[in-house]
């Protein structure tokens, strides 16, 4: 089994960089995970909705890009549907018994997923109605994964 977070934009703070590295060496035991970074397209103040709508699709283009027809995608967007965590490792469980070898997780950028990436999800999430810092929701990803593999095996973790 392998776990893709793929996302919009690279990690500046060392302590997120240094919380996800700690998360995917625990994921290690259980599957191979994979972070992609696409390029996140430059967006002054002030865009009109046109130039918003040509930067989502711009960094749709690329995150589908490094997908394949075959994967298992969940796209993380407000209104996506909120899981326990318990419903959330057992929704990778359901993909893993259906033969799913590859289970993606896209993270937009500062205006979220074109409809295109959207379209193509096998499943959208959401971890709040609230908005979270990009960089932050990537540590919270991982460790939900994390968690949900614990839980996958009857490991105990904390609740």
């Amino acid at each position: 089994m392998t776990i893709r977070i793929l996302c919009v934009g690279k990690i500046k703070e060392a302590f997120y960089r240094d919380a996800i590295a700690e998360l995917v060496k625990r994921m290690g035991r259980y599957a191979t995970t994979e972070i992609i970074e696409v390029a996140e397209e430059k967006a002054p103040e002030g865009l009109s909705q046109a130039e918003k709508e040509q930067v989502l699709a711009n960094e749709g283009e690329r995150l589908l890009g490094k997908t394949d027809e075959r994967d298992h995608i969940i796209a993380l967007c407000i209104e996506g549907k909120k899981l326990t965590s318990e419903a959330f490792a057992a929704h990778i469980r359901t993909a893993m018994l259906a033969g799913k070898s590859r289970i993606v997780f896209i993270i937009g950028g500062s205006f979220g997923l074109h409809p295109s990436v959207k379209r193509r999800a096998d499943m959208l999430l959401s971890f709040s109605d609230m908005t979270f810092p990009h960089q932050l929701f990537r540590v919270m990803l991982a460790e939900q994964i994390y968690r949900a593999f614990k839980i996958n095996n009857n490991e105990p973790y904390h609740k």
